[in-house]
């Protein structure tokens, strides 16, 4: 068929470059439609907005040419410590403790901010053929027929393709005029997000401390001195909290963060958004495929939101790749449906995962407590048991697509 483009990408915040770059690999002609202005994102200071990489995450990012920008920018993640306990009480005498030392793939991850990864997928895309960026707009409007689809930007261009793919979020538009259905529910509680310098080094240890209200967690930045923090809270809380001026804030702060890192301050912008949990009903339609938040919006308990997303860029780039070598065009409907039989229930038994614990943590009653602590000494007394938890956590589990190992499609 003769389109303008053989996909469009709706949406350009990370899914959507990563997917443009893997599918360009491919020999694709790809368009991302990205709703702010390059310059915008690309020239941003610090904020404190980062993101967990998981191992998996990382040799994607390797693999298709983006990592070696970032690397230098990256704290690696050589432990993980989760516990249980109240705010101003410290730690209950149970917890988890992962370590590095025990996967051969070294660090289970890196924490890399926002600025950084979005600017490196923004230069990689001006450089790679095949791969046309259309910043400052928004796809408004979608037609599908036997021959592609036809997509209209609300500037009023309508640009043609095989394959549309939604990459724009929980609210996808993409998936709502495609008559994908959603099924979630909101959890009451709303995350805190911003930065903290502290006076100890963090060495490259994350914290997860789970308390009634909800969890926090403390993620080690570069340099040793500033983590950034997504602090759970139930929604009115949250919302007084966030209405604070800052020496209040980090008055609330402290007591849950604690003083192991000595003294703190703020260091990023004060960001919130509530938490819910969003699935949609199918991950394709007839030239339509949905991406990242846009087919599963996450509790944020284990950091596992983009990670989730690049599990299912690397899956459908493989698909459309693979079907692009046995002569099937872009959007093929065999194609789409292999996508969605190998994402949909990973991506929905680790969501409800993450719900289950979220409800089991943020609660005090007594009983679950006793339980919760219990588990959390038996998992950290058994090594094998631990080292699968990191395994899965890294992102070395299952049926890895190709990227997600490191390797060429």
């Amino acid at each position: 068929m003769t389109w303008d483009t053989d996909i469009l990408i709706a949406g350009g915040g990370l899914n959507g470059p990563a997917l443009a770059l893997a599918l360009a690999q491919g020999g694709f002609r790809v368009t991302v439609v990205d709703a702010r202005p390059a310059p915008d994102r690309a020239e941003a200071g610090f904020d404190g907005r980062a993101y967990a990489l998981a191992v998996a995450s990382v040799r994607l990012l390797r693999a298709i040419g983006v990592w070696g920008a970032v690397a230098e920018k990256a704290q690696p993640i050589l432990q993980i410590k989760a516990s249980d306990g109240r705010a101003g009480e410290g730690a209950a005498p149970f917890f988890l403790q992962f370590d590095a030392a025990e996967i051969e793939e070294g660090p289970m991850g890196h924490m890399l901010e926002d600025r950084f990864l979005y600017a490196a997928f923004l230069a990689a895309m001006q450089t790679t053929p095949g791969v046309t960026l259309l910043s400052g707009e928004t796809v408004v409007g979608q037609e599908v027929s036997a021959s592609g689809v036809a997509v209209t930007l609300a500037s009023g261009r309508v640009l043609t393709a095989g394959l549309l793919v939604g990459c724009d979020g929980r609210g996808s538009g993409v998936a709502g005029r495609a008559g994908i259905k959603r099924v979630g529910w909101g959890y009451g509680q709303t995350a805190l997000v911003t930065a903290i310098r502290h006076e100890k080094d963090h060495q490259g240890i994350a914290q997860q401390f789970f308390m009634p209200s909800g969890p926090l967690a403390i993620l080690p930045l570069k340099g040793g001195h500033h983590s950034s923090i997504v602090w759970s809270e139930d929604a009115a809380a949250a919302a007084a909290i966030q209405a604070l001026p800052d020496d209040q804030y980090l008055e609330a702060l402290r007591p849950r963060f604690g003083d192991f890192l000595g003294e703190i301050s703020l260091a990023g912008t004060r960001f919130t958004y509530p938490l819910s949990l969003s699935l949609a009903e199918r991950f394709v339609a007839p030239r339509v495929a949905l991406v990242g938040d846009a087919a599963h919006g996450v509790h944020p308990i284990a950091g596992q939101g983009l990670n989730l997303g690049l599990r299912d860029v690397a899956a459908l780039a493989e698909v459309l790749i693979l079907a692009r070598r046995r002569g099937l065009e872009a959007g093929d409907p065999v194609a789409l449906e292999e996508y969605q039989r190998w994402r949909r229930f990973d991506a929905t038994a680790l969501a409800l995962g993450m719900d289950a614990v979220n409800r089991v943590f943020s609660t005090d009653n007594p009983v679950l407590r006793l339980g919760r602590d219990l588990g959390m000494g038996i998992v950290g007394a058994l090594p094998g048991l631990r080292r699968g938890f990191i395994r899965q956590a890294a992102g070395l589990t299952g049926e890895l697509p190709k990227l997600l190992a490191g390797k060429p499609i």
